[in-house]
């Protein structure tokens, strides 16, 4: 009797979080009618969230957060040594995210206002995208995460393949979309300078765009100031909404 074909073993996949609110997690714990899909295709081995199983190596690691500890730091260093791939997950991990907004201040007023007569207690550095300390292979954006996003890296790295990381506007996926401009309902809209990826899923509901997926590689932040003058809309407001998502990019920075 000829023998069985050995199966091929499933990618060993991690999951991990540094400074963030967990969103990004919990939103791959939403994925109902795919979730079952997924976990048919790797098997999970680290989890915080889910269970209490660890492993020394790991084929893929998920990695949500910013960094903004000196413990954070040593830890992404030991994930990063013992991941084939490392994808950063949402906005916190991707481009530091909310937590950024600390680094527009200087590190001992933001100690001080946290953390009062203890700041001495509470080790901490300015927010760093994952990016700013270790190699990231892929990226999925958003915050939290766009879940269309996550299953097209993921379905692409399980097949063995690199996946595509858009780099046009939003305002490409809203005219394709053929949503009304909302910059024409006197609204400031990120779209001209934030990554597609999302398939414009604010302003598909007449919202605008709120900058989560950060920044294209090469803004043009003057284009989108001459555009917003010519709606009578102020940059300044834009400024202020830029910095949301993108305080670490944009440090010395102004449009």
């Amino acid at each position: 009797m000829a023998n069985k074909p050995r199966e091929a073993s499933k990618p060993k996949v991690a999951i991990f979080d540094f400074t963030g609110c967990e969103g990004c997690e919990l939103s791959q714990l939403n994925f109902e009618d795919q979730l079952l899909d997924i976990l048919a295709q790797v098997d999970i081995v680290e989890w915080r969230e889910a269970m209490d199983d660890r492993a020394d190596e790991y084929d893929i690691a998920f990695v949500e957060g910013a960094l903004s500890t000196p413990d954070c730091i040593k830890r992404i260093h030991d994930i990063r040594r013992r991941s084939k791939v490392l994808v950063a997950l949402g906005s916190c991990a991707v481009d530091g995210g909310v937590n950024a907004i600390k680094n527009l201040h200087p590190i001992e007023e933001v100690r001080q206002i946290v953390y009062g007569e203890d700041q001495y207690l509470f080790p901490t550095l300015p927010a760093l995208p994952l990016s700013a300390v270790v190699k990231v292979d892929h990226n999925v954006r958003g915050c939290p995460m766009t879940q269309i996003e996550f299953l097209k890296v993921f379905t692409a790295l399980v097949m063995g393949k690199k996946p595509i990381e858009p780099d046009q506007a939003v305002c490409v996926e809203c005219k394709l979309n053929e949503n009304e401009c909302v910059y024409a309902k006197g609204m400031i809209c990120l779209g001209p300078v934030t990554r597609a990826g999302c398939n414009s899923q604010c302003t598909n509901f007449g919202q605008y765009c709120i900058g989560c997926r950060g920044l294209v590689s090469e803004p043009n932040l003057q284009g989108m100031a001459e555009t917003l003058a010519s709606h009578g809309l102020a940059m300044d407001e834009a400024w202020k909404r830029l910095q949301l998502y993108n305080a670490y990019r944009l440090q010395g920075v102004r449009a």
